[in-house]
């Protein structure tokens, strides 16, 4: 370990979090993983695997797992939060008190929290009690499996605090992990949570036949969606053309390791969207998510006709087969972010 890394804890045993966490040891860092899964802890400390999450992955010597969350959190700087979306804020609102006292949180979650419509980084301030200065927000095209074996990749660490997003920077940069630091918290936690619902739409659009074209289009025409929500509150434009906007929005609706695109294929199919869960396995985020980030655009006036579609197809039984009609009959318009109307 190297004597200049913080000790770091992540949250959540899931894809995601042990391979943040396997970064952060191959950064040098001192980590431990927190879980509720005593037979998933226990592999992870004696096999270096999490076979349930990551088979086939051999983890560094220097990642090690606990129920025990008061043991993970202790001493640790940095603590990395791999939780699903809409159950993040009751797993670890009962943690706050045992932070360190200079402990900043890192949030790795690609969603929106329905009803309240809070961002994550929102929700993580608000259950681990604190200021937006110490939250600092991991996204980009960062597929688990991918880096877990240690292809090369680059992320994105926004914080409204430079000395934050420096500090998670540091710890968890390393020889094919390299985060890139942003002050638009808002524009890169949109741009991971939206680009879950367009990996769902691409998804079902392959799953029933359609091809590149389709593909292309809805990608593109979902980078605008992303973009106008993002502008609408606030983020900065030039954050939907880097890694976090486009460059996880294409790794996400193109690879078959994305769940969400795995769970549109299905229902393109003819899965069931219970059906489509199961055989996708893990968590798809864009399912819940669509819903609530639907609500956000609604409640600013943006109009998001690919995420509507997916809501309807997902949630509200509409057929696969009329999504081309429901996407591509409206008025004709001129292209661009800035142009108003729908699509």
């Amino acid at each position: 370990m190297s004597a200049d890394r913080p000790r770091a804890a992540v949250l959540g045993t899931g894809a995601w979090g042990t391979t943040f966490a396997a970064v952060l040891a191959d950064a040098g860092c001192p980590v431990t993983l927190w879980g509720i899964a005593d037979e998933v802890c226990e592999e992870i400390n004696t096999a270096h695997r999490n076979t349930a999450y990551l088979p086939g992955v051999v983890l560094p010597d220097g990642v090690r797992a606990t129920t025990d969350a008061a043991a993970a959190l202790a001493g640790a700087k940095v603590v990395a939060i791999a939780i699903p979306a809409q159950v993040a804020r009751s797993a670890i609102a009962p943690l706050a008190d045992l932070l360190e006292p200079d402990a900043v949180a890192a949030s790795l979650i690609k969603g929106v929290e329905l009803t309240s419509h809070r961002r994550m980084s929102e929700v993580i301030g608000e259950a681990l009690r604190l200021p937006e200065e110490r939250v600092a927000v991991v996204s980009g095209p960062n597929l688990a499996r991918e880096i877990a074996e240690h292809q090369p990749t680059a992320t994105v660490v926004a914080s409204r605090s430079a000395a934050t997003a420096d500090l998670v920077a540091h710890a968890c940069a390393n020889s094919y992990f390299r985060p890139y630091t942003n002050s638009d918290v808002v524009g890169v936690e949109l741009s991971g949570a939206v680009k879950n619902v367009i990996a769902v739409a691409v998804g079902i659009a392959q799953g029933t036949g359609y091809g590149t074209n389709t593909t292309a289009t809805v990608i593109t025409r979902g980078l605008v969606e992303m973009t106008r929500l993002g502008l609408a509150l606030g983020a900065d434009a030039q954050t939907f053309a880097g890694l976090a906007g486009m460059g996880d929005l294409v790794a996400t609706c193109v690879s078959p390791l994305s769940r969400n695109h795995t769970l549109g294929m299905h229902m393109g199919q003819g899965k069931t969207l219970d059906e489509a869960i199961a055989a996708t396995g893990g968590t798809a985020e864009g399912v819940k998510t669509s819903a609530s980030v639907l609500e956000l655009a609604r409640s600013v006036g943006v109009e998001m006709p690919i995420t509507e579609a997916v809501v309807q197809v997902l949630h509200h039984g509409l057929p696969i087969d009329r999504l081309p009609e429901l996407l591509l009959n409206r008025p004709r318009k001129a292209e661009g972010v800035q142009a108003t109307g729908p699509f």
